[in-house]
């Protein structure tokens, strides 16, 4: 049987280094799977249970990483290496100022001892600079070559201790040239790019982190004997009644039992409106209690609970590999040798062709430093962490990193009707045909019931005011209803069929009896989602083709099908909705399916990208790629154009990428490009690339 382990890993960068790890990680005696998640700097191993935590360090260590078991949220690990970063990023800064203004006054013509003053000076400043500011490039080039192999900090390294060492011998023998201001400068927009993307990173990684914070520290849990005290996040349970003051924050998952009030869920789903409360509602923790004291029944608490499972699913995301990041994958892998070839060989040719050593190893510095691939390896990951952040801020949540290419490319969607375009919580169609002596015992038999239709019929009566009457003998038979007894008199809530009643559709009607009366019949309706309207039209405007598979009965899809002007199929099984999706796949559409119930479960594995809400079920949930908060649908099509907009942009980087590549190899072979204007124009490219994706903030509107 095999166990999951997840590591914090250190030196990360890119695309490289991910392979590395990754490729490394695989062949080794018990692991079965190795996934990099490079937003968190996670890695999740897959193992056999007799393959200790020691082992593993080792193995990761033998690949040239340094890693421990990640803790959980205590791991701080994103914002020291900021932290440091910035540290290393302002020693750089400060040096590159101040040995430029040297190098300018003898670029304007200082000579003699003048020159060889101003280059020592230069020497003083930038040597402890480098040693500094260069140990997170030195550190991971260190550890790559110990082990036997290389990732892109290696040409970095060498390029800038062979400059400084250049400089060095020049100063010494009263040389022209030093290159002290191209190490430094090197230095500092390698350390400004790699500073942004560590930041980013960091706020992808806290936004997650935001959530499990912004739950209450404990909460007042009321005792057996009405006393209440008070109970730690940590302390809370599932049965517990915790009472929760207005205006403060929900520790805990939970149903309210008493008191009316609303609900400010905007941290959870996005929705900025308040929503009504009252027994019999589902409240959830981190969300805010607006206008009166409320008693909930806890329900789920700590790890169990939603915000708990949203915080898990965005540390889950980005493991995916989109055919872009493969793609980067591939190129990253040859980098290394190639780079170090190219270098090697510009050095001979220079060398054969007549130039002195000097001009011979500044070409081949040059050519190591302009042909770092940072850009590249910051092309993919840098714009999908970018446009998560933005989709989650927006209430959708991306599990899997491929998930926004295979989003992009669709061209059709398919929608399950109940608790999908509906909310799936059914409301009374029209007034309730209850006497006000008989709305006491309606409610006190839909409290005793869990069926979907009495949680609704308990939350219309409590809305009204109704206070439940006392029964005895309360019991719930499966398929038949929930009944008791008042005085003396049977009464029961459940199937009209078995109280003699005709109907078209039990599945959204009930009936109430008190014996000795005439059966009530109560009729439901599962209402659209607010904005289901919008959200098809808005996908219609996208060029999109979008249908109804449902399964339940024709006359309720139908309805729903002429109300958004939609297709529909009715009754149809797991399988029906599997099949429908093969045959679109067969020929060649790329489809959509936003479903949420168990049974669509099947459907959505088998789609080329799939989207649930919130409130599905653990299945629709756990097949699905995308999840969206809240009872809004307008997310879809915000996520699809955030998609396509994001994959506009990791092209657009590539392209950047590479022609910077395309263009400036060949200008360092050919001796045009000194060691400082190989370290602007590589680092240039990195900052223009995370620059780029940084305009996906604003991806998910």
């Amino acid at each position: 049987m095999n166990a999951v382990t997840t590591f914090a890993v250190e030196g990360i960068h890119c695309a490289g280094c991910i392979a590395k790890l990754e490729r490394g990680l695989s062949g080794h005696g018990g692991i079965a799977d190795a996934r990099v998640n490079f937003t968190t700097k996670r890695l999740r191993i897959e193992h056999d249970e007799a393959v200790g935590l020691e082992t593993l360090k080792e193995a990761i260590g033998r690949v040239g990483f340094e890693a421990h078991p990640f803790l959980g949220e205590a791991d701080t690990g994103a914002s020291r290496e900021t932290r440091e970063l910035v540290k290393c990023l302002a020693v750089a800064g400060f040096a590159a100022m101040n040995v430029m203004l040297l190098s300018v006054s003898v670029w304007s013509g200082a000579d003699g001892a003048t020159r060889q003053l101003f280059h020592w000076l230069s020497a003083l400043i930038a040597i402890p600079a480098v040693a500094y500011a260069g140990r997170p490039f030195f550190k991971s080039a260190w550890r790559a070559l110990r082990h036997g192999r290389a990732n892109m900090d290696v040409p970095i390294s060498i390029g800038v201790i062979v400059a400084c060492g250049i400089s060095i011998y020049e100063t010494s023998i009263w040389g022209k040239h030093a290159y002290f201001d191209g190490a430094v400068t090197l230095l500092f927009f390698l350390l400004a790019g790699r500073t942004l993307d560590s930041v980013m990173r960091a706020r992808a990684q806290d936004g997650a982190a935001a959530l499990l914070r912004q739950t209450a520290p404990g909460a007042l849990v009321v005792q057996a004997d009405g006393t209440s005290q008070w109970r730690s996040t940590e302390e809370l349970a599932p049965g517990m009644r915790i009472l929760v003051a207005a205006g403060e924050r929900l520790a805990a998952d939970g149903e309210v039992q008493d008191g009316v009030s609303s609900i400010d869920r905007a941290l959870v789903t996005g929705e900025s409106r308040p929503e009504a409360v009252a027994p019999g509602s589902s409240v959830l923790a981190g969300t805010i209690n607006l206008e009166a004291p409320i008693t909930v029944r806890v329900t789920a608490a700590g790890e169990s609970t939603a915000i708990a499972d949203i915080a898990r699913l965005m540390n889950a995301a980005g493991g995916g590999k989109s055919r872009y990041v493969r793609l980067a994958d591939r190129a990253a892998r040859i980098y290394a040798p190639a780079v170090h070839t190219l270098a090697a060989l510009s050095l001979v040719g220079w060398m054969i062709a007549g130039a002195g050593f000097h001009q011979a190893i500044t070409i081949a510095v040059a050519v190591l430093i302009i042909t770092c691939p940072c850009a590249l390896g910051l092309a993919v990951p840098v714009s999908q962490v970018v446009a998560s952040g933005s989709l989650m801020r927006a209430g959708v949540l991306i599990k899997d990193g491929s998930a926004l290419e295979r989003l992009a490319e669709v061209d059709v969607v398919l929608f399950d009707k109940t608790g999908t375009l509906t909310l799936g919580r059914p409301e009374p169609a029209g007034e309730l045909p209850l006497t006000p002596d008989e709305r006491p015992l309606a409610l006190a038999l839909a409290r005793a019931s869990r069926h979907p239709l009495s949680k609704a019929l308990a939350s219309a009566l409590n809305r009204a005011g109704v206070t439940a009457a006392e029964l005895t003998e309360l019991g719930e038979q499966a398929g038949r209803g929930v009944e008791g007894v008042w005085q003396g008199l049977s009464v029961k809530l459940g199937n009209p069929r078995t109280s003699g009643m005709k109907v078209d559709d039990a599945n959204l009607t009930t009936a109430f009896q008190v014996e000795g009366r005439p059966p009530r019949l109560l009729q439901f309706r599962d209402t659209l989602r607010p904005d289901a309207r919008e959200a098809v039209e808005r996908l219609r405007a996208q060029s999109l083709e979008a249908a109804i598979v449902s399964g339940d009965q024709p006359n309720a899809v139908a309805e729903i099908g002429r109300d958004l002007a939609l297709s529909s199929n009715a009754e149809l099984s797991p399988r029906d909705k599997f099949d429908a999706i093969e045959a679109l796949t067969a020929r060649g559409r790329r489809v959509l399916m936003v479903g949420d119930g168990l049974n669509d479960g099947p459907a959505l594995k088998a789609a080329h990208v799939s989207i649930a809400p919130s409130s599905a079920s653990d299945v629709g949930q756990t097949a699905a790629d995308v999840l969206f908060l809240g009872d809004r649908l307008i997310p879809i099509p915000i996520a699809i154009a955030a998609a396509r907009r994001t994959m506009r942009v990791v092209r657009q980087n590539l392209v950047m990428a590479i022609g910077y590549n395309v263009i400036a190899v060949p200008l360092a072979l050919a001796g045009q490009v000194t060691p400082l204007i190989a370290a602007l124009a590589m680092s240039g490219s990195s900052i223009l690339v995370v620059g780029n994706a940084m305009r996906l903030r604003t991806a998910a509107r």
